[in-house]
């Protein structure tokens, strides 16, 4: 029997072997491109160093890489907090103080608690040495010659140095810081042999050094 094809009957037969063509041809770019990444011996994918795959020479790039690895992070700013030290600062040099001691011997008259007026200018020059001292300690000391009664020489010597407290106080020192003691006769500066006159303006004279108040006062304060 002769097989007859007709003109139909060969345009269907063309078109069908078209399209069976090109879906050949659909189906071997996908295997192409689904096989287009070049892998190891293991089976793992080949990276570039810059992180991409490596791929054969089949197929559109773009169908390369979909797919082939997870997209790369997009760069994101970041903002680094620093702390900047402020400049260091010298310390201050230390205080340095030193300890001084004053004193000063006011004489008076015989039979006399009041005031001489080179008293008052050994008192006033006393006061301007010992201003700005801290951790102060005053003692002032009465004294009296040895004529008269020892009781009464005893009350002189008392009212002596309340004279010289008082005229500190009125110069600005504090009266707490002023300690007073009152000798009497005891203690004399002068000898008995020294002055063994009678009460004569030889023997007053004499023991002038005897009718005094001593003042001592201790303390610090900055060293210049």
């Amino acid at each position: 029997m002769r097989n007859t094809f007709t003109k139909t009957q060969a345009t269907l037969a063309l078109a069908c072997a078209l399209a069976l063509g090109a879906f050949s041809a659909t189906a071997s770019a996908q295997e192409m491109n689904e096989h287009g990444l070049v892998t190891s011996s293991s089976g793992q994918v080949v990276m570039s160093g810059q992180g991409d795959c490596v791929h054969s020479g089949f197929g559109p790039a773009p169908s390369w890489t979909a797919g082939c690895h997870a997209a790369r992070p997009v760069p994101v700013a970041q903002f680094i907090e620093k702390t900047i030290p402020a400049p260091a600062i010298a310390a201050a040099p230390l205080a340095v103080y030193e300890r001084v001691v004053f004193d000063a011997n006011v004489l008076f008259d015989s039979n006399k608690s009041n005031l001489r007026p080179a008293g008052r200018d050994s008192l006033d020059s006393f006061v301007g040495k010992i201003r700005g001292l801290e951790n102060q300690s005053m003692m002032a000391v009465g004294y009296a010659d040895r004529m008269g009664t020892d009781a009464s020489n005893q009350v002189l010597s008392q009212d002596r140095v309340n004279t010289v407290k008082a005229y500190l106080v009125s110069q600005g020192v504090a009266s707490n810081r002023v300690d007073t003691s009152a000798r009497g006769e005891r203690q004399p500066t002068t000898w008995a042999g020294e002055c063994k006159d009678a009460n004569n303006a030889k023997n007053v004279a004499c023991m002038q050094p005897d009718r005094h108040v001593f003042i001592e006062i201790s303390g610090t304060r900055l060293a210049k």
